[in-house]
């Protein structure tokens, strides 16, 4: 046989086999989470910060809500202004739709261009008199930048994090509690014991939060290199429990944004001050943090999908009983509770579509395309409840509708994504 007819593949030079060992060095390395040091905690305090302008802001949507219906928009319906809070965070959700895939693919620095336009929208609602100009300003061009910074933060922190993800995820999560007790504070304060009206009022708020973002941004890092592939995965959806995650965290999300819509116009239904309702967000906010953080630890023992549908669970029954609450007595204690127990729904949320992705390199893809989904849940649940408001059921209509809708998503959580996701009911994963 002649040396033409033996093929015989040459064996690797030095230089190709130290390239070989590299690359398998590499990847072991994108396999290995560091779960704690400086870079990786700094990375989830980064995240702390820029929720504490996005969300937080979201959060404190019940001072603008109360303010607008007896200034600017008195001449508006409850439900027609809730409309801007809803197209808000509708946006800050469905924006993840691009910003979680954009992270995953070019990394932390598309965080900047629209952190600098979030800021021009603040500055502008200022400067606002009617109804469109407001839902342009803060309800669209707001609610879409706050969705740009706010899904690459969070796609960021759980690449650092696997055994501690919970901790550190409930850690970056609690700078929205945080945001939701300074921002309604400041702004409350500003507005009703202050001379400087609603614009000089907006614009603190709005040179406040660009310190917190020119500080947040920076730390906001990808830890592995980016993803070439499609912009979106599709195939998640053909994952029985990530598709099943999705509609048991709508049900939920559809009943929690109500009560933080409604309750400082609740106070006031109640009897209580303007200044005084305008409290109760930085209330509810403010005992959120421990809800937060301490579910979110707990998530890492006993079980991401448990803890989830736990914070439903509870979050349902205790807005069923919101009808009863009366009295400022009443209605502070309800915020506190209602805070607590509904402030693990968004770290839990955030953890659960996390852990669906089996390649952290997708982690920013699977949130976005499940956050996307549930952004509809913010945008329709407090016009509905604006609407059941002026029933002749008024809030006690809203107390059922939001109680409900949380409850069955708890429990949907529970009993059918455990299970698709295969998990055991009763079990701790």
């Amino acid at each position: 046989m002649s040396d033409s007819s033996q093929t015989l593949a040459e064996p690797p030079t030095s230089i190709e086999l130290q390239t070989l060992e590299e690359k398998v060095i590499r990847e072991v390395n994108q396999d290995e989470f560091p779960d704690g040091g400086l870079r990786a905690w700094g990375v989830a305090l980064g995240n702390a910060g820029v929720m504490l302008c996005t969300l937080g802001y979201v959060n404190s949507w019940g001072v603008y809500q109360a303010y607008y219906q007896i200034n600017q928009l008195r001449d508006e319906t409850s439900s027609a202004i809730s409309w801007i809070g809803s197209i808000q965070s509708f946006f800050l959700f469905s924006a993840s739709l691009v910003g979680g895939p954009l992270f995953d693919r070019y990394g932390g620095k598309v965080i900047y261009p629209p952190a600098v336009i979030y800021v021009f929208t603040i500055f502008m609602t200022s400067l606002c008199k009617e109804y469109y100009q407001f839902m342009l300003s803060q309800g669209i061009l707001g609610g879409i930048t706050q969705g740009l910074i706010m899904a690459p933060a969070m796609a960021a922190t759980p690449q650092y994090f696997k055994k501690k993800r919970g901790a550190a995820m409930g850690l970056a999560v609690a700078g929205s509690s945080i945001g939701g007790v300074i921002l309604p504070i400041a702004l409350n304060q500003l507005l009703t014991k202050t001379d400087l009206g609603f614009g000089w009022s907006v614009r603190i708020i709005a040179f406040l939060v660009l310190g917190v973002l020119l500080v947040s941004c920076p730390p906001i890092r990808a830890r592995l290199p980016p993803r070439e592939s499609k912009f979106l995965l599709l195939m998640a959806f053909k994952d029985k429990g990530y598709t099943s995650l999705i509609v048991g965290a709508f049900f939920i999300f559809l009943g929690m944004f109500p009560p933080l819509f409604y309750l400082p116009s609740y106070g006031l239904a109640q009897g209580m001050s303007p200044t005084l309702a305008f409290y109760l967000s930085a209330i509810l906010n403010g005992a959120s943090f421990p809800g937060r953080i301490i579910p979110a630890i707990l998530s890492d023992k006993f079980g991401k999908l448990n803890t989830f549908a736990g914070a439903g669970f509870t979050t349902g029954i205790l807005t069923l009983c919101w009808q009863s609450v009366e009295g400022n007595a009443g209605v502070i204690v309800f915020a506190a509770l209602f805070g607590f127990f509904s402030g693990a729904i968004i770290s839990g949320g955030a953890v659960a579509f996390a852990s669906c992705a089996n390649d952290a390199k997708n982690i920013g893809t699977y949130m976005g395309m499940g956050m996307a989904w549930i952004s509809i849940a913010p945008l329709i649940g407090p016009p509905i409840s604006g609407a059941l408001e002026d029933t002749d059921d008024g809030f006690k209509a809203v107390s059922e509708f939001a109680g409900v809708v949380t409850l069955v998503g708890g429990l949907f959580v529970f009993f059918v994504v455990k299970p698709l996701s295969g998990r055991k009911v009763l079990s701790k994963e």
